[in-house]
């Protein structure tokens, strides 16, 4: 194995997803991630503290992008307006390498139980940071904690049609997220 090579996070996350595919989460071991991606298994233990935590590969830097983006949104911005502007700064970390894992990182989190545990904590985790967001605007708390969980269900419907859709490889992850929002927004006016 190399000494040091660039990417190895991005080639674990890649291995690891190719393997959960071909053989399942639970047959899949910490060297045999490591193997495929070329690297030693201290390596691995650098950037995860176990398989689990490839799921939530990048999600400090989408909780980051998320609550940015909230926190600038114009002043006077609804609640969802300002959530409307935490998913275009996410979404603009997403690049056609996300889009390409998408279906593995699905496939894999369907097959397994304890990675869908760990999918709905990653989203709850999102939530509570948006609603945070929210509050620091002055935002209630029962509405910020409203608009926060139809932003993480508008992110998640967008991600899954983005990654599911045969359009061009530009496609751009924050109209899907904007069009999910307009839809639950919508939907929610509908409920009374």
């Amino acid at each position: 194995m190399a000494r040091w090579e660039p990417g190895a996070r991005d080639r674990l996350v890649v291995a690891a997803l190719d393997l959960f595919t071909e053989q399942g989460y639970d047959a899949t071991t910490v060297a045999q991630i490591a193997e495929r991606a070329g690297v030693t298994k201290s390596t691995f233990f650098r950037y995860f503290p176990d398989k689990r935590d490839l799921l939530t590969a990048g999600q400090e830097t989408l909780t980051t992008l998320l609550t940015e983006g909230i926190a600038e949104a114009p002043e006077g911005a609804s609640p969802l307006d300002a959530v409307a502007a935490g998913l275009v700064r996410a979404a603009g970390m997403m690049g056609p390498d996300k889009r390409e894992l998408a279906p593995r990182l699905k496939a894999a989190i369907a097959a397994s139980a304890e990675l869908q545990e760990r999918n709905a904590l990653k989203n709850a985790t999102l939530g509570a940071a948006m609603a945070a967001a929210l509050v620091d605007r002055g935002v209630p708390e029962p509405t910020a904690a409203l608009a926060a969980e139809l932003g993480v269900l508008a992110f998640g419907r967008a991600y899954s049609a983005w990654s599911q859709d045969d359009g061009v490889a530009e496609d751009d992850l924050a109209e899907y997220a904007l069009t999910a929002l307009a839809e639950l927004r919508a939907a929610a006016a509908s409920l009374d």
